[in-house]
């Protein structure tokens, strides 16, 4: 019997699945922090061919038709459970669909893709503040991963220095960090039963009919754009991965491993764009960027190390 127990005592722990989980939410927060770098340099590709407004509707409603025949029909069967949260689904839809890639895509007309990149790694530094308000433990060496990284992400702003003379590009994106950490940190209290494609379409219908009065105006004023392969391609790359794919794999990776830990992965993401960048637009961050962001990934993996 005294055999028996201590099998079933080594074989019944709880610690595979939690490991499990966690490692399959950094591989998911790793593919969304990849992909929405793309999404920047497109931000800035795109600049001065289609008006930032109208950047962001079209990139939902190509979202929308991406995801619509996967979870349009789940969805109006929990129509009811829908308008009972009604007043939650429509803030994260402000914050993470409507205002996060609409100030995106006006700080792509008036600074580099690299330093949005940069400006967004400041986001998960907020979304452990909320985490820690929330009553969670974040851990010595977290914090510390997390000042390393922040210290490598102020060096790059400030090309050097830790002050920094900001853009008006810079403010956009630092208001597009803030609403991004805000969406993340609003994920932990998502409802139970609300599948994840339900409340991803969900989001998406919401997002997008509180940005078409912001398209309409500026239809009216700035006009319309050219549709060529230069502007429906990266429409689409950005509306069916950065938009269907990316946050289906950021909401499914806050749900298994919480906003803090998900943040620590998206510092990768000034790294990703700087290559991105460099690679497509031709922007050069130099030898200061490249140690900057030695910096940046040092304190990733300092902050997402296990301790024994």
């Amino acid at each position: 019997m005294s055999l028996i127990a201590a099998r079933h005592s080594t074989t019944d722990t709880p610690r595979p699945a939690p490991l499990k989980g966690a490692g399959l939410g950094v591989l998911l927060a790793l593919l969304a922090t990849v992909v929405w770098s793309g999404s920047f340099v497109v931000a800035r590709a795109l600049h001065d061919s289609v008006p930032p407004v109208q950047h962001a509707f079209w990139r939902w409603i190509v979202a929308l038709v991406a995801v619509a025949p996967f979870a349009a029909r789940e969805t109006w069967r929990q129509r009811a459970l829908i308008r009972r949260h009604l007043g939650f689904l429509t803030l994260a839809s402000l914050l993470g669909i409507t205002v996060y890639n609409t100030l995106v895509n006006q700080a792509g007309t008036a600074t580099t893709a690299a330093n949005m990149g940069m400006i967004m790694a400041a986001s998960p530094v907020l979304m452990a503040v909320y985490e820690r308000v929330g009553g969670a433990r974040l851990g010595a060496r977290r914090i510390a991963g997390m000042a390393v990284a922040c210290a490598g992400v102020l060096l790059l702003v400030g090309r050097g220095s830790f002050t920094a003379d900001f853009a008006a590009g810079d403010l956009w994106v630092m208001a597009a960090a803030v609403s991004f950490a805000s969406y993340s940190a609003l994920l932990k209290r998502r409802p139970a039963e609300l599948g994840g494609l339900v409340f991803l379409f969900t989001t998406f219908v919401l997002g997008t009919l509180m940005l078409a009065p912001a398209f309409a105006v500026s239809v009216a004023v700035q006009g319309g754009f050219e549709a060529t392969a230069g502007t429906v391609g990266p429409l689409v790359y950005v509306g069916v991965v950065s938009s269907a794919v990316a946050f289906f794999a950021w909401n499914k990776a806050i749900a298994l491993i919480g906003a803090a830990r998900a943040g620590v992965v998206y510092y990768l993401q000034p790294v990703c764009v700087a290559l991105l960048s460099y690679a497509l637009l031709g922007e050069d961050l130099g030898l200061l960027g490249a140690a900057c962001m030695a910096l940046i990934l040092g304190g990733v993996a300092l902050a997402s190390a296990r301790g024994r």
